[in-house]
């Protein structure tokens, strides 16, 4: 595998029945995450989650992919130069 790069996950989970489908998703890849915050946005019956990795690019575009293959969830990563 390539060197690690250290990457944010942004993603909006629209469809609240899929959280499961989720979090299953992110516990598969947890030996990479450093750490990840969510934020339930009540009024507009959304969540919001940022995931920082530490891992190999192709494994952060797996991650990425997967996550916004979930019906209601979106996912974009911005990913350091270092």
């Amino acid at each position: 595998m390539s060197q690690n790069r250290i990457a944010v996950i942004s993603i909006i989970v629209e469809n609240m029945e899929n959280t499961f489908k989720l979090n299953e998703i992110l516990h598969e890849y947890g030996e990479y995450i450093v750490g990840r915050m969510g934020i339930p946005y009540k009024a507009k019956r959304i969540s919001l989650l940022s995931v920082v990795m530490d891992a190999p690019q192709e494994v952060i575009n797996a991650l990425t992919g997967k996550l916004g293959m979930v019906p209601g969830v979106s996912a974009k990563t911005l990913i350091s130069k270092y």
